[in-house]
């Protein structure tokens, strides 16, 4: 079981972080609900708050350095890629926001679910091509699709 664990950490890379990220935020509200918090009161709340920091996490890295990492994982047919990538971190910042207020939590949801659709080709063309991110080879689309899936059922 340890050597599993290890082998899925170096071929998710920095996919689990952002799943550690989700994980960790999702444990801290629930875990603030519990102790009385009364915003934290209902576990979609939790999870709302959880997905937040998860896509301001993700959000950060399309204005560092790591941009150019996410520029070339565009595909081709795709124009501008770097406009792509700052309007996906502006779209992922303005979702996160939208997710922590109760009136527009459910449209916020919808319009993150649709970026996590159209981001998706842009993981296929990293995996298939062996684009690199921060140095480590992508993440396989064998654990790429169903952590994909799992962000897109959370944010539903």
């Amino acid at each position: 079981m340890y050597y599993v664990v290890i082998d899925i950490q170096m071929k998710g890379g920095d996919l689990m972080i952002v799943l550690g990220v989700l994980l960790a935020s999702l444990l801290l509200f629930t875990g603030l609900g519990v102790l009385g918090v009364d915003v934290f009161s209902t576990w979609q709340v939790s999870a709302a708050w959880a997905l937040a920091v998860m896509f301001l996490f993700t959000a950060s890295v399309h204005f560092t350095k790591t941009k150019e990492d996410l520029i070339a994982m565009v595909p081709k047919a795709f124009p501008n890629p770097r406009f792509l990538v700052y309007l996906t971190g502006v779209l992922e910042v303005l979702g996160a926001i939208g997710l922590l207020v109760p009136a527009t939590r459910t449209l916020a949801g919808l319009g993150l679910v649709l970026l996590l659709v159209a981001m998706f080709p842009a993981n296929v063309n990293a995996a298939r091509k062996g684009i690199p991110l921060r140095g480590k080879l992508p993440t396989s689309l064998g654990l790429r699709l169903p952590m994909q899936l799992l962000f897109i059922g959370m944010t539903l």
